[in-house]
């Protein structure tokens, strides 16, 4: 039931994290059918949320109040049905020249 301030509140107090960083903030209900992503850019917050009608998101296992760092690629994942485990892909290579 959080919304902007709230949930801006949170991450701030709770997190110890700067809201008005560029990152992404996720956050699921216990349900884990309901996600909420706060967003800061520019000038003001975006806040953008999903409902599933069937199925849940699969949430990744956490103690309570630890945060968890993903990359884009698995925001993704977790978006579309996919577990972190399950979306894992050939691994990203930094190449310093070709052969």
């Amino acid at each position: 039931r959080l919304s902007i301030d709230g949930l801006s509140a949170l991450v701030q107090e709770y997190l110890q994290l700067d809201p008005l960083s560029s990152d992404l903030f996720l956050f699921c209900n216990h349900r884990r059918d309901k996600v909420k992503i706060l967003h800061w850019e520019h000038n003001g917050f975006w806040l953008y949320y999903r409902r599933l009608e069937n199925g849940r998101f699969q949430w990744p296992e956490g103690q309570d109040g630890e945060t968890m760092k993903i990359d884009i690629r698995q925001l993704r994942w977790l978006l579309e049905g996919l577990t972190l485990e399950e979306g894992k892909v050939h691994p990203k290579i930094e190449a310093k020249k070709v052969v």
